[in-house]
């Protein structure tokens, strides 16, 4: 029976054929989004790109193939890609910078083993989702963004897009954060909470109250602080 059991599970793998893609980024950021992609077992790395490294540079025994040019002379080679930058801002113009390179170019959604996604939540397209993360049910978290290890949104909660989640950051349900915003490391957005765009919630905050859409705010409880520009650096 043990004997047959194993002749299965290879034929199996056999027919489970990895669709192959690259990965924008080379940096300390992507190498975690590399080892979800490994763990997650549906994707085979061809190679990196990045603005900044030199072709053939290795990371994590990848080659650096080149810049997003390398997507309009070998876009047939691939079935997919995902861009690994942390910064929200950024990310989303390396997005766009590479659809306009391949109109048709798919972006992957990568998935750690460990991460926890109830019934009736959604994850879009470009997103990742780390070690230990959890989506409640019907929660929606919409395209690229970053889910860190150990973070937690609750039911029926909404994400935007470019948003990101530093570890151990957790919402109540029924919470709204809105596009290109960031939550750091062990922030707590308490339920029904509205973040606006381009916010930042600084390192362990407490949010009781909404806070509008560019500031940054932080404390315990989280008052808004100051303004903030339209891709404002916060890493």
């Amino acid at each position: 029976m043990l004997e047959w059991k194993c002749l299965v599970f290879l034929a199996k793998k056999e027919l489970l054929v990895l669709q192959s893609i690259v990965v924008f980024g080379a940096g300390g950021h992507a190498k975690t989004v590399i080892d979800v992609i490994e763990k997650q077992g549906l994707y085979r790395i061809i190679g990196l790109l990045d603005s900044n490294r030199s072709a053939h540079d290795v990371v994590y025994d990848y080659n650096i193939l080149g810049d997003e040019s390398w997507l309009s002379l070998h876009s047939d080679a691939i079935d997919g890609a995902i861009v690994a930058i942390g910064d929200n801002w950024t990310r989303s113009c390396i997005v766009s910078k590479l659809k306009a390179f391949v109109p048709t170019l798919s972006f992957i959604t990568a998935i750690h083993p460990s991460a926890e996604l109830a019934r009736g939540s959604r994850v879009g397209v470009g997103s990742v989702v780390m070690a230990g993360a959890v989506i409640n049910s019907d929660a929606t978290v919409d395209e690229h963004c970053i889910l860190y290890p150990h973070t937690s949104i609750d039911h029926d909660s909404r994400v935007g897009s470019f948003v990101s989640f530093a570890p151990q950051s957790v919402t109540g349900g029924n919470v709204s954060i809105n596009d290109y915003t960031a939550i750091a490391i062990g922030a707590t957005i308490a339920h029904g909470i509205t973040i606006g765009e381009h916010s930042v919630i600084g390192a362990g905050a407490t949010v009781l109250t909404n806070i509008p859409s560019h500031t940054i705010a932080y404390g315990t409880p989280a008052r808004v602080i100051r303004p903030r520009g339209i891709g404002e650096r916060y890493l």
